[in-house]
């Protein structure tokens, strides 16, 4: 169940943030079906140019290869399109296929894996926010937003693969923090996960707040957040850009 929703003023530390940090995957859209429909796309794909391939391998056991390889490779862990790529290169190989195949099948995934669809209150969220925030955007995930709608509402975009390490590291936030100028206490990061995203935050100095958008419960042991929302209206509020309005926090 839920927290309740209680009317309580925006916090003091708000006037104080210049730097908003924003997840994508499950914050700014639903990742899972994305995922699956990327995956599908790649999956056809490959059935026309190296069928023998697939007729080896459906998508579940294409996802079981590249665990198996993250295991075997931890250093590709912050990596995951090097980790598609590695693990089709090794399995066209296999099947008597050009290794080469596998940079046009990850480029295939990748197209297929933009075709977002933001949650309905995210982009005039983003709007209002770029009008008085720097916007930086980090995730593990290989989704760039400048390949979505929701590019030009952001001022920066980094991921685990670009700076050499995956949250809960700091380096996507060190990152977003030399870009906007700014010190861990003037920023803010938004995530939906408690540990990869609000506890690596937290452990840098700055603000957080657990957008949760599937009315989880927070998990034992972990400190909360500075503030828990349901979505970008209510963070909107959460910040007094909008009217005041229910906060949820634990």
């Amino acid at each position: 169940m839920r927290p309740s929703t209680q009317r309580v003023p925006a916090p003091a530390v708000a006037g104080a943030i210049r730097l908003i940090t924003i997840d994508l995957d499950d914050t700014l859209w639903p990742c899972a079906p994305v995922i699956d429909k990327a995956e599908a796309t790649v999956h056809a794909w490959l059935s026309e140019h190296a069928g023998r391939l697939t007729e080896a391998h459906d998508i579940a056991s294409l996802r079981a290869h590249r665990r198996a390889l993250m295991e075997a490779r931890p250093e590709l862990a912050h990596d995951i399109t090097a980790l598609r790529r590695h693990s089709l290169e090794t399995l066209l190989d296999r099947h008597g296929y050009p290794r080469s195949l596998a940079a046009e099948a990850v480029e295939v995934f990748l197209t297929a894996r933009h075709e977002v669809t933001p949650f309905p209150d995210v982009l005039p969220a983003l709007e209002q926010l770029a009008r008085d925030y720097y916007l930086v955007t980090v995730t593990n995930g290989n989704a760039d937003v400048r390949r979505t709608p929701l590019g030009a509402h952001v001022r920066e975009a980094f991921s685990a693969s670009e700076v050499g390490a995956a949250k809960p590291a700091p380096a996507v936030f060190q990152a977003a923090l030399r870009a906007a100028g700014v010190a861990p206490a003037q920023a803010l990061h938004l995530g939906d996960d408690p540990k990869l995203d609000i506890a690596a935050a937290r452990a840098l100095g700055m603000h957080t707040v657990w957008i949760n958008r599937y009315g989880l419960q927070w998990p034992d042991g972990l400190p909360a957040a500075d503030g828990e929302v349901a979505n970008l209206v209510e963070f909107r509020r959460w910040l007094g850009v909008a009217p005041r309005g229910g906060i949820r926090r634990r």
